[in-house]
């Protein structure tokens, strides 16, 4: 683009000044966005967006395990709790928290884009489920030959079904559905069920709910997390509290509560039957004191 040369020293006075109101209105316009970033978070309560029927996680009665770490998180903030239940399906984060009907997901894996993430609160995997005193009990990988014959559940576009692909266990396969309104399906129920009466030799669930929903139902099941897996996609996954973005007053209020009550956030995991991992995902840590 070639050089324009102003005509007079008039018309270029008149320049700068129109450049400096534009650039001056620019700032105005944009320091209350950037100030008003954590008002969007109410001061009166705490707002917790949720599935309404997502047991072991969470339900409308307040029977999950992320119910407990909310009113934890509540009493600890000395404000009421208050939730929006929306089904965790699509829509779910435009509908409740971009909305601003609520200020935090309480679980929420870590790196996803829709939302700022929390530092991690606890670590878990997928988990192999099989019967206790059965000819499985003993697998610990997905690239155990025993598996080879097995009649295996998996939910449908989870990770773990990738590495079945890769070991060539999803001819004799069982898929079920992974993005269902829970208040009408349960597919981690139906596997179970199905395990439990021969439909299928072993199910696959993310630890947070096969392991919660063996230890409250089904205790002739063993579960055990995938933990050696030795290709992608990995098989444990952190989980944190999802907030808005830009929002960064409020995460690290939510990081301050998660790092002061650490030991209580893990003894209600433990208590709902989570099996928890250390960061790397390599081993299955204790039971907390």
């Amino acid at each position: 683009m070639p050089f324009v040369k102003l005509k007079t020293p008039a018309s270029a006075a008149r320049f700068r000044r129109t450049a400096a109101l534009a650039f001056a209105a620019l700032v105005i316009s944009a320091a209350p966005a950037a100030s008003q970033t954590s008002d969007l978070t109410s001061k009166t309560a705490f707002r917790v967006c949720a599935d309404p029927a997502s047991m072991p996680l969470s339900n409308d009665k307040g029977e999950g395990f992320e119910n407990k770490i909310a009113e934890l998180f509540a009493e600890q903030l000395s404000l009421p709790l208050e939730y929006t239940w929306f089904p965790m399906a699509t829509g779910f984060i435009r509908r409740t928290l971009q909305a601003n009907k609520c200020d935090v997901v309480i679980g929420y894996g870590q790196g996803d884009e829709m939302v700022q993430n929390t530092n991690h609160y606890y670590t878990s995997a997928y988990v192999l489920i099989v019967a206790a005193d059965g000819s499985l009990a003993e697998v610990s990988t997905l690239s155990d030959p025993a598996l080879k014959d097995a009649r295996i559940g998996i939910i449908a576009g989870s990770p773990p079904a990738t590495q079945m692909v890769r070991n060539r266990l999803m001819a004799k396969a069982r898929p079920y559905d992974l993005m269902v309104d829970r208040r009408y399906q349960n597919p981690a129920d139906d596997m179970l069920k199905d395990l439990q009466s021969g439909e299928i030799d072993a199910a696959i669930l993310w630890g947070p709910i096969g392991g919660p929903m063996v230890k409250e139902g089904y205790p002739d099941f063993k579960v055990t997390p995938l933990l050696s897996e030795a290709t992608l996609p990995r098989m444990f996954y952190r989980i944190t509290m999802g907030v808005r973005r830009g929002e960064k007053v409020w995460e690290r209020k939510l990081n301050s509560l998660i790092r002061r009550n650490q030991d209580a956030i893990d003894k209600i995991l433990f208590d709902a039957g989570v099996p928890l991992l250390d960061q790397m995902g390599t081993v299955l840590l204790d039971k907390p004191k």
